[in-house]
């Protein structure tokens, strides 16, 4: 009778063991699996341009109405694009991806208390955050985004992430890409805006529902005082992006 017990409960000791490394074997397949396909889709993206991003997608399902066109980064404004660089991310054609330099100065912020530490998310981890992940801040989401950051500027030249960044950035309620913003706020094209204009844009960015480009605020207006001053000076810091 021991031994039946014994082994019973050898066996029911092997079967949860089975089961663990199923499950472990699963999850590993998929995170493979995950990888290849993000890798894949990554070097198409190089030369083909998405026709959508997962932020549209989210907007789809839940309603909104998407006014998107692509257009080609030489159809677009150096203003917009300088204004862009200098608001967001002006070491932009220094780091690979990930700026340790303001990741470190955001985690020294937010550790001495600080109540609205900076934001450390480059050009580049802002465009896999837009194209491929969610919007809600989490690790989780920072723990995919960085390793993507780096694939990204691995395999697109800096032009080309800026390219894509430019045409499915959010910029109004269900208004996605330089060419719908320009139409919708300032009634032009991407290429025809002015350096205010452009600088517009560029400081409501961080929330463009609140922060009406076409339709600016005081704190709008007052960050677009700033950026517009920084792009007189922004030829240096953008050359990657325009050349």
């Amino acid at each position: 009778m021991r031994y039946f017990h014994a082994l019973t409960s050898r066996s029911k000791k092997r079967a949860w063991s089975f089961s663990l490394s199923g499950i472990w074997g699963v999850l590993w397949r998929i995170l493979i699996g995950g990888v290849v396909f993000c890798v894949l889709l990554t070097v198409c993206l190089r030369f083909v341009d998405p026709p959508v991003s997962s932020e549209m997608l989210r907007a789809k399902f839940n309603g909104q109405i998407i006014k998107q066109d692509w257009v080609p980064i030489e159809q677009i404004s150096p203003h917009l694009i300088k204004a862009v660089i200098m608001a967001e991310d002006a070491r932009y054609c220094l780091h690979n991806g990930v700026d340790w330099r303001q990741m470190e100065q955001a985690w020294k912020e937010a550790w001495e208390g600080a109540k609205k530490p900076r934001g450390a998310s480059t050009i580049t981890m802002q465009t896999v955050k837009n194209l491929y992940l969610w919007s809600d801040r989490s690790y989780l989401r920072k723990a995919v985004e960085m390793p993507l950051a780096y694939l990204i500027d691995f395999v697109w030249p800096k032009k080309r992430q800026l390219e894509i960044y430019l045409n499915i950035v959010e910029w109004g309620p269900g208004v996605y890409g330089a060419k719908a913003a320009a139409r919708y706020h300032f009634k032009t094209t991407p290429l025809r805006l002015s350096s205010r204009q452009a600088a517009q844009l560029a400081a409501s960015l961080p929330n463009p529902i609140v922060r009406r480009a076409g339709r600016p605020g005081p704190l709008t207006r007052r960050i677009a005082h700033i950026v517009h001053k920084r792009m007189k000076t922004a030829q240096p810091w953008v050359k990657c992006a325009l050349k």
